[in-house]
C-alpha cells in the first residue's frame, strides 16, 4: 500500500510557500501535513505534485495506492473513513476530494480534477489549508493534535529543577535543554524535541512546538501557537508565528500572526506589524488574482517564502507577502509584496540575479551538514525564478 499526497489548486492559492514544496510538505502544528498523514497511516509516502518539484519530492505507486489531499489534516475520523474505502471509491466533503483509493493501473492515469463514479461523504469537516494566513490560524488546532499523537503513552523526560513549569502538558524528548525557564501550560501544550535547548530567562505560554536542533535564546519571549522547526534559533518576541525550519530570527524584535518558510533569515531588531491602525480587514497579496485578497483577520503579519532574509531594523507592514529568495534592506517600510528574487527595500528593487543568490545559498547549506544544495534544489530555484519574472518590473 502507498501513500500519496496530491495536489490541487491549493498549490495555487498558497503561493508563494508552495513555490518551492508540495502541499503537504506544509509544516502546521508540530509536524507537516506529509508526517501527519505518515504516522497515522504507519506508512511511508509520496508525493503527486507539480512538475519542477518532482525530481525532490519523489512518486512512488505500488498496487494498492491510496491518494490524499495534500491540503487536509488527518484527524481520528478520516483516518477511519479512508480504511474502509475500496478501489475505486473517492472520499469526498462537500464535493472537496479528500482522498481516493486506486489500482496501479488507475493510480498513473490520477487526475485530481477527474469526476469520480463512486462517492463517499464524508461528515464531518476536517482541517484544511487554503491560504498562507490559514497557517498560523490553524496552528493551535493541529499543534494540540500533534502534541497527543507523538506522546501518548509515553512520559516526558526530565528537565532541569531550574525551570517553573506550570500545568501538565509539557513534554520533553532525551536530549532536550531547558535552564532557568517558565512553561507555562494552562492556555496549551508545549513540547522540546530531541537536541533543542531553551536558554535562561525565557518565557513560554502554550501552545508550543520546538522541533530537533532548534534554540530558543535568552530572555525570549514566546506566546501560543507558535512553532519553531528543526534546525532554527529565535530570540525576541513571538506570538502564533510558525517558522518551517533551518531559519533564524535569533535576535530582539516582534514576529507574531506570521508564517517563515526554510533557509530564511531575520535581521537583529526587525519587526512585522500585525494589526493596522485603523483596525480594518488586512488583505494579502494572492498569486492567483494578482492582487490583493480579503483575509477576513484582523491580526495578520508577515508571510516570507524560502531563502528570503531581511537586513536588520527592517520593518513589515501589516500583511506584507515576500516571495521566494527576496532580499530586504534600507531603512522604511517596504511593499506589502516584494516579489520572488526582488533585492531592495522601500527606496526601491532590482533583480536578484539567480547566480548571486545561488552563491548565498551554498553557503547556507554548508552550514548544514545533512542538507545539500544539489541539482534538484537548484532546479527548483531555476523554475521560481522563471515563473515569477512577471512580478519582477522594477
Amino acid at each position: 500500500m502507498a501513500i500519496i499526497l496530491f495536489d490541487d489548486n491549493a498549490h495555487q492559492t498558497l503561493l508563494p510557500l508552495t513555490f518551492t514544496r508540495p502541499v503537504a510538505d506544509l509544516r502546521i502544528g508540530i509536524l507537516t501535513i506529509a508526517e501527519k498523514w505518515s504516522k497515522y497511516l504507519k506508512l511511508d509516502h509520496s508525493f503527486y505534485t507539480q512538475s519542477w518539484l518532482q525530481g525532490k519530492f519523489q512518486l512512488n505507486v505500488e498496487d494498492e495506492n491510496i491518494f490524499i489531499n495534500g491540503a487536509v489534516c488527518p484527524d481520528e475520523l478520516l483516518i477511519e473513513a479512508i480504511g474502509r474505502l475500496k478501489i475505486g471509491e473517492a472520499l469526498k466533503v462537500g464535493g472537496y476530494l479528500i482522498a481516493i483509493k486506486l489500482g496501479k493501473q488507475e493510480a498513473t492515469n490520477f487526475d485530481p480534477y477527474t469526476e469520480f463514479k463512486n462517492i463517499i461523504d464524508f461528515e464531518h469537516t476536517p482541517v484544511v489549508i487554503k491560504y498562507p494566513e490559514d497557517i498560523f490560524r490553524k496552528n493551535d488546532i493541529e499543534l494540540r493534535k500533534d502534541f497527543t499523537l507523538i506522546t501518548k503513552g509515553r512520559k516526558s523526560a526530565a528537565i532541569s529543577s531550574t525551570n517553573v513549569i506550570i500545568g501538565e502538558d509539557f513534554f520533553a524528548e532525551e536530549g532536550a535543554i531547558a535552564e532557568c525557564s517558565t512553561f507555562n501550560t494552562t492556555n496549551g501544550p508545549i513540547y522540546l524535541a530531541a537536541n533543542t535547548e531553551v536558554w535562561e530567562g525565557t518565557n513560554i505560554r502554550g501552545a508550543f512546538a520546538i522541533c530537533e536542533h532548534s534554540q530558543v535564546k535568552m530572555g525570549a519571549k514566546i506566546y501560543g501557537a507558535t512553532t519553531v522547526g528543526p534546525y532554527s534559533r529565535v530570540g525576541g518576541e513571538l506570538n502564533n508565528a510558525v517558522i518551517w525550519g533551518y531559519s533564524s530570527k535569533g535576535h530582539e524584535g516582534y514576529l507574531g500572526n506570521s508564517v517563515l518558510g526554510e533557509w530564511c533569515n531575520i535581521g537583529a531588531d526587525s519587526n512585522n506589524s500585525n494589526l493596522k491602525n485603523n483596525y480594518e480587514e488586512v488583505k494579502l497579496w494572492d498569486y492567483t488574482t494578482q492582487r490583493f485578497r480579503k483575509t477576513g483577520l484582523q491580526f495578520c503579519g508577515l508571510i516570507m517564502a524560502d531563502h528570503a532574509k531581511c537586513a536588520i531594523n527592517t520593518m513589515f507592514n501589516t500583511g506584507t507577502v515576500v516571495g521566494v529568495s527576496a532580499n530586504i534592506f534600507g531603512a522604511g517600510f517596504p511593499r506589502n509584496f516584494v516579489p520572488d528574487f526582488a533585492w531592495g527595500g522601500a527606496q526601491g528593487f532590482e533583480v536578484y540575479s539567480i547566480k548571486k543568490m545561488f552563491d548565498t545559498a551554498s553557503k547556507v547549506f554548508a552550514r548544514r551538514d545533512h542538507r545539500t544544495f544539489d541539482e534538484n534544489e537548484q532546479e527548483i530555484l531555476k523554475k521560481v525564478f522563471e515563473l515569477t519574472e512577471e512580478y519582477r518590473r522594477f
